[in-house]
């Protein structure tokens, strides 16, 4: 089915996708972006995929970010030092939440509060668990004490997923209240969401726009028609059937980096919990045909752990542990004591076509080997709330790591975190958990390298997350926009910081 679907694509992609027409009139000033899907919610501490974070980085800001070239920078906090070995004291900027009120460190202590909560959904949840108390000496210095040494405490902060709110805005279902270069106007649940520039916003000089109109295109090639006809700016998620054809348009220009990847993350209930089980469908897939059938050739096998070559945390023979041999998959299914193979169901999505293509490459190589597998395509919300509900047997996952430091590789790693869409459910590792620990708790780089190598063949041994393949993650606007920036790496999904940047020239 993958080749067939791939072979129809690539034939249309040698034809336009739409005749090219003239643009509607451009309001002055606004930005139109297409989303891959509508965001299924804009919670401030939920990660519910790119679509959500490029809209909350527009309307929320943490106490730090990232700049165009994917390093760390001030945000709210305008500076941060170390106090010993575990406290860091934040000094917050001079700075007010939309609706006017001044930014505190109250704001910060109670925000840090609800993530780390008992009750708490918050994405961040188990990182902030390290959190030891929140001093507050004066409204512009925040003291954050923890329980042992870390040293990605600013990175944790940078996330998307961490922004500042307004103490006591989201009380009772309240709306939260945030500092971003943008706030929201209206929106067409399902449909769009219109922003307009905040003029309260701390950056001076930003946001360059007066507004900008999200709308969503969950079908990929009307996402690419509505680029090539004029009536979008900018797209996310460029279908990679399509990047032939834009990058000859001359209209248009388009972004592409490597970063994120294809895996498939496990629930233990099931019958992935032998982890020989979980080993057999790691040696039984051909990830060539995945990189082909679902990216178009634009992207490489991910045989190991998802460390990016270029980093100082990848090695080259650990990268190559999962190659293809059916022959030990079948010796492995046989120890586990399930040499006739089994029945079970893999958990994906119709809507994104990199997704269902991958989820037919497995749902074949696996077939070889006597795994005999059903696909669950739903839309994507839908298949969001699956995965954070742990609703599946096992799961086709598209993501990357939440930053290019290998303690990013934590939230699909650690398998024995909470249930997110984002990793593997009930397979306790308490060894990994462990030396995440270990690794964020020493300060010299050549220590932490070799606690990553441990962690590195622990991983590897348990299978709770089976690396199928790293693909190129694209962008395509206008050429008359700029400064929008494709972030490197890992940090790609992060890209809409940059929004506040990007102006018409």
């Amino acid at each position: 089915m993958a080749i067939s679907r791939r072979a129809v694509l690539a034939a249309g992609a040698t034809l336009p996708l739409i005749g090219h027409q003239a643009r509607a009139a451009r309001i002055p000033g606004t930005l139109s972006f297409g989303l891959s899907t509508f965001p299924p919610n804009l919670l401030p501490w939920a990660n519910t995929g790119t679509a959500q974070v490029t809209v909350k980085y527009c309307v929320m800001r943490g106490l730090a970010s990232y700049d165009n070239k994917g390093l760390l920078r001030p945000e709210l906090a305008e500076s941060w030092s170390r106090d010993g070995d575990t406290t860091w004291v934040f000094k917050l900027r001079d700075a007010m939440f939309s609706d006017g009120r001044k930014v505190t460190a109250e704001d910060v202590k109670w925000t840090l509060e609800q993530v780390a909560g008992e009750k708490s959904t918050a994405f961040m949840k188990n990182q902030f668990q390290s959190v030891e108390r929140i001093e507050t000496p004066d409204p512009r210095t925040v003291r954050i004490v923890l329980k042992s040494a870390n040293v990605m405490l600013p990175e944790w902060l940078a996330s998307p997923h961490m922004p500042i709110v307004a103490k006591g805005s989201t009380d009772n279902g309240g709306t939260a209240v945030t500092a971003g270069p943008y706030v929201i106007k209206a929106q067409e649940k399902g449909v769009s969401i219109d922003l307009e520039a905040n003029p309260k916003y701390y950056r001076a000089g930003a946001p360059k726009l007066k507004a900008i109109r999200f709308i969503a295109y969950a079908d990929e090639n009307l996402r690419v028609a509505a680029l090539q006809a004029g009536d979008i700016d900018i797209i996310e998620y460029v279908p990679w059937q399509s990047m032939q054809a834009i990058e000859a348009d001359a209209k248009l220009k388009m972004q592409n980096v490597d970063g994120p990847f294809m895996a498939l993350s496990f629930n233990g209930n099931g019958p992935f919990k032998d982890k020989r089980v979980r080993q057999a469908v790691a040696f039984a897939i051909k990830r060539e045909e995945i990189v082909n059938a679902a990216f178009f050739g634009r992207g490489n096998p991910l045989q190991g752990l998802p460390i990016a070559q270029g980093t100082p945390f990848y090695d080259a023979a650990s990268a190559k542990h999962w190659s293809y041999d059916p022959d030990r998959a079948k010796f492995l299914l046989k120890e586990a004591g399930v040499a006739n193979g089994f029945a079970c169901t893999l958990l994906s999505t119709a809507q994104y076509g990199m997704h269902k293509s991958t989820a037919e490459v497995v749902q074949q190589n696996l077939a070889t080997v006597g795994i005999n597998v059903t696909l669950n395509l739903p839309d994507w919300a839908t298949r969001v709330n699956l995965g954070n509900r742990g609703q599946y047997e096992f799961c086709v996952q598209g993501t990357t790591t939440d930053n290019n430091d290998f303690d990013g590789a934590a939230t699909v790693l650690d398998g024995g975190l909470p249930p997110n869409n984002a990793r593997s459910v009930n397979i306790p590792t308490p060894e990994t958990h462990a030396l995440f620990e270990k690794g964020r708790a020493e300060f010299d780089f050549a220590k932490r390298k070799a606690i990553y190598a441990d962690l590195t063949k622990q991983s590897l041994d348990e299978c709770f997350l089976v690396g199928l393949a790293w693909r190129a993650q694209g962008y395509a606007m206008t050429k008359d926009v700029q400064g929008f920036a494709n972030l490197p790496g890992a940090m790609t999904f992060y890209s809409g910081i940059t929004l506040e940047e990007t102006f018409f020239g």
